[in-house]
């Protein structure tokens, strides 16, 4: 496993991360979930990534079980907070982190994360309120550091602009083969302000490792095979994309690699980045995956790969889901 310094703080992030989004938070029993995180911990695997709002709360109690058995120095923990935890919970309102670092501190039996990312932006909330609250956090110890996930450009610059570059040090969208968006705009914004990317779905939810057939029902056991692994399937989920895919395939075994080597590869490639996040329901995922780190692809191999893909990789900058356009500030 190698690993590359998050932004412009002192962590060094192994270059696979484990997240627990659609896995964790209920769709995998808690014994395959602490195999798979201790297969991860025996794969160099460093850097865990979760949320208050995954499984609302499951997936950070789990963790919070799991992960302080081992030193606490010897793993990255991310959270998150904004999404909804209630009908009377959500957003990114000075009250509302407050509260929400709280909980999910107790949840994963820590004194303090290490980065602590705002889910989505709050357009309902002045962005000064925002700062602020997110630097308390620092200062009281709950947090070493802040990132941000899937804010548009307008939202990074404008914080930026309040709080200077050093507030934040990760930002997290969705980037893999197929969802090439953040290349425009995001990554070169973030880079020059020393704004590592830690990238989700870099196996577009296992469409990716091509096990997924045009026009075939999904294989037994997959994600898309359990409703409470499937609920973003529509991102990535398309029959141009399956055809896409199954090109690729003789590509990567050309090269020797698996599919979800050559995709994870791909991914890394990108010097913004400082981790791919995967998801796994089973150990020998994780031990599958931590394979590709260290892996280089040849320009030739990299050219062979746009030209599979073609038009079918979204490229322009969109709106992720639940994001919202807009910045408010103070009257």
């Amino acid at each position: 496993m190698r690993y590359r310094r998050l932004g412009s703080s002192d962590l060094e992030v192994s270059e696979i991360a484990l997240g627990s989004w659609l896995t964790f938070a209920g769709g995998v029993e808690k014994e395959t979930t602490r195999t798979t995180t201790e297969a991860a911990f025996e794969a160099g695997v460093n850097f865990f990534d979760t949320a208050n709002v995954y499984g609302i709360g499951a997936a950070e109690s789990v963790w919070g079980e799991i992960l302080s058995r081992h030193p606490r120095d010897s793993y990255v923990l991310a959270t998150k907070v904004w999404a909804a935890m209630s009908d009377a919970d959500q957003g990114l309102s000075a009250a509302q982190i407050a509260k929400q670092i709280d909980a999910s501190l107790t949840r994963l039996q820590t004194d303090h994360v290490d980065l602590y990312y705002a889910h989505r932006f709050d357009v309902n909330v002045p962005i000064e309120e925002t700062i602020e609250a997110l630097q308390k956090v620092i200062e009281q110890g709950k947090a070493r550091y802040i990132g941000f996930s899937e804010w548009t450009p307008r939202q990074i610059q404008a914080c930026i602009d309040i709080a200077g570059p050093d507030l934040f040090v990760a930002s997290q969208p969705q980037y893999s083969m197929l969802w090439q968006a953040p290349e425009a705009e995001v990554f070169p914004l973030s880079a020059a302000n020393g704004i590592s990317q830690v990238v989700w779905s870099p196996l577009a939810q296992g469409v990716l490792t091509g096990k997924y057939t045009p026009g075939q029902p999904v294989p037994e056991g997959s994600r898309f095979a359990s409703q409470a692994m499937s609920a973003a399937k529509d991102l990535v989920f398309t029959d141009a994309r399956l055809e896409a895919v199954q090109k690729l395939v003789p590509l990567a075994e050309e090269a020797g690699l698996t599919m979800a080597e050559l995709a994870l590869a791909w991914t890394l490639r990108r010097p913004e980045l400082a981790a791919a996040i995967i998801g796994a329901s089973r150990p020998e995922q994780v031990h599958a995956n931590a394979k590709a780190s260290g892996i280089t692809l040849t320009p030739d191999l990299l050219a062979a790969i746009d030209d599979t893909l073609g038009d079918v990789p979204v490229k322009t900058p969109r709106l992720a889901p639940n994001a919202q356009e807009g910045v408010l500030h103070r009257g």
